[in-house]
């Protein structure tokens, strides 16, 4: 999938700086940055699945 961004001057040469310091293409870069992005979970949705595992934990010890 081609995925056009925008971006400022600034921001095209820090990501030209970067990917220099790491010896790959700025274009590499910016599509490693976007897998890792959307490979995470979010952050809020393992908040709220630690908190529902927390305040169910007697329950789900009854079904086990």
């Amino acid at each position: 999938m081609l995925l056009p961004v925008e971006l400022t001057e600034a921001q095209i040469e820090s990501l030209r700086q970067r990917a220099k310091t790491l010896g790959i293409s700025p274009e590499q870069l910016a599509a490693a940055a976007v897998v890792d992005l959307v490979s995470q979970p979010a952050e809020d949705f393992g908040k709220a699945a630690a908190r529902v595992l927390t305040k169910n934990a007697e329950l789900y010890r009854r079904l086990a």
